[in-house]
């Protein structure tokens, strides 16, 4: 098992901007609660472990709790499936709209997340030796990635699938795919657990999954724990830890080929937080680091990312086949 680091670096506001967020945000906020209006269940088992989930607190009054052997966050309460399904299209489409702060960021969006997401996914493909290979991207449509996807010649067929649908779709695939690309699906789906049950069906046996998400060992999660205010529902409804988010893939029959988390922006994150609020609570020690001058955040965000302790993780996962063990 590999990991990678990346020498790219770019600053906060090219990609999501903190005070752009903010109606993003909370227009997020106010469709999960009419979502949740007319009645939800309560998660009481972690979707890592099966332990009994512990409380941690609140977000704008949505409460999350915490997997204590993962360290994994879920957002507490869900209403039924196909509510959460329309609530994710219903988001989706806001954040692909003129309305968002995305659409003022789309080119610089498009040069420092997609296109290196797209150049991660070649360079894996060509290291295992696949040649065009047909894919499914999982997601909940609108997505900004399906047009790069067909469009950057490395597949010989990209189908994309509702990530919602896929759970409860009932029949088998005429068709598998090669690969499969997650883009912080796991994040903001109700049942990860059956979404990645579903992709396995529709995966060949020694297919790749290629997944994204944000990680709550972290650094600026795990710093600012649930005041982080990119961590909100629908869309990071799921904060897996690192080790939570290994666990689930192998635990789904997929042996890991990398694992790495090779985020450039968790301490601008911290700072950006701190001067908006500048009595946030935080260590002596953690005032000080994120005081530093530039070389020494360069470095600390550098060992974040060598020692997997960046936000932002990225996982490469095989279909296992009959008899394959999982390398440590």
């Amino acid at each position: 098992m590999w990991s990678i680091e990346t020498g790219q670096t770019f600053p906060l506001s090219s990609v999501k901007p903190f005070e752009g967020l903010m109606p993003y945000r909370q227009r997020c906020l106010l469709e999960t609660r009419k979502a949740c209006h007319g009645g939800t269940s309560r998660r009481e088992r972690s979707l890592v472990s099966g332990a009994r989930l512990q409380p941690l607190g609140s977000v704008e009054g949505f409460e999350y709790l915490c997997c204590p052997d993962s360290g994994s966050l879920f957002l507490a309460d869900l209403p039924p499936s196909a509510e959460w399904a329309r609530l994710l299209s219903l988001v989706s489409r806001y954040r692909q709209s003129s309305e968002t702060f995305h659409a003022e960021v789309a080119q610089t969006r498009a040069e420092h997340v997609y296109s290196p997401k797209l150049e991660w996914i070649q360079s894996a493909l060509r290291m295992q030796g696949l040649e065009r290979p047909s894919v499914l991207e999982v997601v909940t449509p609108p997505s900004a990635i399906t047009a790069l996807l067909a469009g950057c010649g490395a597949f010989s067929e990209v189908t994309t699938v509702n990530e919602m649908e896929l759970v409860v779709a009932q029949a088998a695939p005429r068709e598998r795919a090669e690969a499969a690309v997650l883009f912080e699906s796991l994040d903001r789906v109700d049942d990860p657990v059956a979404l990645l049950a579903a992709v396995r069906e529709r995966v060949v046996a020694g297919g790749l999954i290629f997944v994204t998400a944000l990680v709550s060992t972290g650094f600026d999660v795990a710093v600012l724990g649930l005041r982080n205010m990119y961590l909100y529902p629908p869309d990071r409804t799921n904060c897996f830890s690192l080790q939570g988010l290994e666990e689930l893939l192998r635990h789904a029959g997929f042996t890991l080929l990398e694992v790495s988390t090779p985020g450039v922006l968790d301490v601008e994150i911290v700072q950006t937080h701190l001067r908006h609020d500048p009595s946030l609570s935080l260590s002596g020690f953690e005032r000080q680091l994120l005081g530093a001058d530039r070389q020494t955040l360069e470095a600390f965000q550098a060992f974040l990312q060598q020692n997997r302790m960046s936000s932002f993780a990225r996982i490469i996962g095989r279909k296992q086949m009959g008899g394959e063990d999982d390398p440590a």
